[in-house]
């Protein structure tokens, strides 16, 4: 299910946007009107796209869509006046937010939308291939950790400390890391 959240300052145009954000396969559409309102509805619920139509009652949204983008793994995107574009995208593409002029064009934001969605998707994938070689590289250190215990400890050579926490694992049908921690726990003091 993709969810959205938008955010603006007037009634008839959420109704407008939302209508437009749903046809784009959204099925969840919540609607903000005030930016401190969006900060907790981001801190509350993880959204696919965040779409601020600035200005906003109590800012003009750059300050905003800088602080989503930064903080939530959301595409955020800002429709502006037509007079500023250029310069608000000078300002946000560097933070990572799309911007869009006022009047909106169905079939650039079609496009604007699939784009942004698209880029979401290999962001997230990197993040998540990111997170998996921390966790390895934090257990590698482990391993590495109870092997120099070994080799210190016993007089074990590298060959040898690795191969231990090999057959440990094996043998007590565990992991490496689990033999590891159970290595340092023992001989570190």
């Amino acid at each position: 299910m993709k969810k959205a959240l938008l955010v603006t300052n007037s009634g008839q145009s959420a109704a407008s946007l939302a209508s437009l954000i749903s046809q784009e396969g959204y099925d969840s559409v919540k609607t903000c009107y005030a930016a401190y309102s969006a900060v907790e509805a981001a801190k509350e619920d993880e959204f696919d796209l965040i779409c601020l139509n600035a200005p906003l009652p109590d800012e003009n949204g750059i300050e905003l869509s800088k602080r989503l983008a930064d903080t939530t793994r959301s595409c955020v995107v800002i429709i502006v006046p037509q007079k500023n574009a250029d310069e608000i995208n000078d300002v946000l593409s560097p933070c990572g937010v799309l911007v869009i002029s006022k009047p909106i064009n169905r079939h650039l934001f079609h496009h604007f939308l699939q784009f942004s969605d698209c880029f979401r998707t290999r962001i997230l994938r990197f993040k998540d291939e990111n997170e998996k070689l921390k966790h390895y590289v934090e257990n590698m250190n482990v391993i590495n950790r109870a092997k120099l215990l070994l080799i210190s400890c016993l007089n074990m050579s590298e060959n040898q400390a690795h191969r231990y926490i090999e057959k440990q694992s094996m043998d007590l049908r565990v992991s490496k890391v689990a033999v590891a921690k159970q290595v340092i726990k023992t001989y570190e003091n």
